[in-house]
């Protein structure tokens, strides 16, 4: 009768670990006793003291109680069903939905008689619950990641009380009318700082916040890449959004159309940063891009931009010049407007007026005369330009040269004694040259005019903690552009690992890769006679200006960055 009463006290997983032998019944009950005391799962005790081993107890009770067995290590979590449980389910409960489908939901756990969880994730999503078995430890592994990282608690995000920063908001924003959006929630206001400061403090460009159907998440570009931070709830997705166009001024109200705002984070006496809002209505709420502004990235230097040491003097000579174009070109993201406005800053002198038209000011340097043209109320580049000549000019920056007006003044401006900086969307430096006489400049205006052409693209660089040495076979370098002379055993190419330094990417921080074109005698006659790309191109060549491609293997056998990553932003 002892051990009926003893099978009585313990039921389900360890009722039938005792009948199959694996657990006597007083080592079942006492492990119950004290998974009660310490508040854990049955399963949780048993592998913690190593009664059992994980995988063998959920080849067990999989076996035993019909239930499929997978593992976790070759599942993707990507594709867990958002917001279908919230987080505190999936901690206490000790389970994970991991497939959704039709009217049912397949749920994870380590015990498939852990009737309490299932019927309450039946009940909170009104699916049809099917079990499948996976190990313990495993299923703890993902349970904490899935908690730290994704619905995190607003306490949780922002329990750091070392926030000392101020947003700047608008002191009279353009609507009041919240749709009942509380925007002075303090929480959210501390968790958006959070982000925020943290996205700057890792060298983020860009913040993206991105409402879904099911789930929020946020991203950061580093580098150049995309890479996911954060999934908060998704219920303060509009007061995010909201608090955000509060100190962007922009309006609350209007959330049909998108709308392009700017806000400044003061994080000390001496330093504020500027990001650059945007926001985009779509399928489930606003998306939201903060550009991240920061004028520092100006007072580098020309030193720290990764021009090599002929580059650099060409342009250096180009900026010293009375007067003349210099055009930056190359994709967006390729880092031109730090390219210009590192040239601004070393004009950038009492004796010297320079007035910039762009859309919009992006850096914000003093000392320069900094205006944004507005389309919609008719301020547009060339109006800018006009103005700008009855301003006594000596140095001009056009954000871009859009169109043939727009051209036409700039150069205007070049001939009559003044220095024009701007950028164009070219792939090289030879095309540019023609897209300006494509857009209808006379080709004795361009070869008058522009003095030289920067194309650029950004690298990321290897992470210095983490770089390794690499075999990559001698055929392969010569199919990337390596010359026969090049491969003379005096340098070693290096590869990415990935560590916490660099957040397991190889890669960390980026350097520029430069075609640097002066415009020589030679090259002016041959823009006289309309000579095509190809045949700029190889004067070039020529003359000794080295291709996008060539400027980056100097960075390869320097040990900056990899191959992979020139072949991957060059094209050649």
């Amino acid at each position: 009768m002892a051990t009926t009463a003893a099978s009585q006290r313990v039921s389900g997983l360890a009722r039938a670990l005792v009948q199959q032998g694996m657990l006597t019944e007083a080592d079942a009950e006492n492990l119950q006793n004290q998974a009660n005391a310490s508040r854990i799962s049955f399963v949780e005790q048993v592998v913690m003291t190593k009664r059992v081993l994980p995988a063998q107890l959920a080849a067990f009770a999989a076996r035993t109680f019909g239930v499929p067995l997978l593992d976790l290590n070759a599942y993707d979590f990507d594709q867990v069903p958002k917001d279908v449980v919230d987080p505190k389910t999936i901690s206490t409960r000790r389970l994970i939905p991991i497939f959704k489908r039709a009217n049912r939901i397949f749920v994870a756990v380590s015990d498939p008689t852990n009737l309490q969880g299932l019927e309450e994730v039946r009940f909170k999503t009104n699916l049809v619950v099917d079990p499948v078995v996976v190990e313990d430890d495993k299923l703890g592994v993902a349970i904490n990641k899935m908690v730290e990282a994704g619905d995190r608690t607003m306490s949780t995000l922002v329990s750091n009380d070392d926030l000392e920063v101020d947003l700047q908001e608008d002191s009279q924003p353009a609507s009041t009318d919240d749709e009942g959006v509380d925007v002075d929630d303090a929480p959210v206001v501390k968790y958006l700082q959070r982000i925020m400061l943290d996205a700057i403090n890792t060298g983020v460009s860009d913040i993206h916040l991105e409402p879904y159907e099911k789930y929020y998440r946020i991203r950061y570009r580093l580098d150049g890449v995309l890479m996911e931070v954060a999934q908060p709830p998704l219920v303060i997705k509009d007061k995010i959004a909201s608090r955000i166009k509060v100190i962007s001024k922009l309006d609350i109200a209007e959330k049909r159309v998108p709308q392009d705002g700017r806000l400044k984070l003061v994080l000390s006496k001496n330093r504020s940063i500027d990001f650059r809002v945007s926001t985009l209505p779509t399928l489930y709420g606003e998306k939201i891009v903060m550009r991240i502004l920061d004028s520092s990235s100006a007072m580098l230097g020309i030193e720290a931009l990764g021009y090599d040491p002929d580059q650099r003097e060409h342009l250096v000579n180009a900026i010293g010049r009375p007067y003349g174009m210099i055009l930056v070109t190359g994709p967006t993201g390729s880092g031109k407007t730090v390219s210009l406005y590192t040239c601004l800053n070393i004009l950038n002198q009492p004796g010297i007026n320079i007035s910039t038209a762009e859309d919009p000011a992006e850096i914000n340097l003093p000392g320069v005369n900094q205006v944004n043209v507005n389309e919609k109320a008719g301020l547009t580049f060339a109006l800018a330009l006009r103005a700008f000549l009855r301003q006594d000019p000596d140095v001009i920056m056009v954000g871009e040269v859009r169109d043939l007006e727009t051209a036409e003044i700039a150069i205007k401006a070049a001939q009559t004694g003044h220095l024009v900086l701007s950028t164009l969307h070219t792939n090289d430096a030879a095309t540019t040259l023609t897209r300006l006489m494509n857009m209808g400049v006379a080709p004795f205006n361009v070869a008058s005019s522009v003095i030289l052409i920067s194309a650029q693209r950004l690298a990321r660089r290897l992470c210095p903690q983490c770089k390794h040495p690499v075999d990559i076979p001698q055929e392969a370098l010569l199919r990337a552009g390596f010359a026969h002379e090049d491969l003379d055993g005096s340098w070693q190419p290096y590869g990415p690992i990935g560590c916490d330094h660099c957040k397991q990417t190889g890669y960390k921080g980026r350097v520029g890769i430069y075609e640097v074109m002066p415009i020589t005698d030679e090259m002016s006659r041959l823009i006289m006679r309309s000579g095509n790309a190809k045949e700029i191109s190889d004067q070039a060549r020529r003359e000794g200006v080295r291709t996008l491609r060539q400027s980056g293997l100097m960075k390869v056998k320097a040990g900056m960055t990899s191959l992979e990553e020139i072949e991957a932003v060059t094209n050649d």
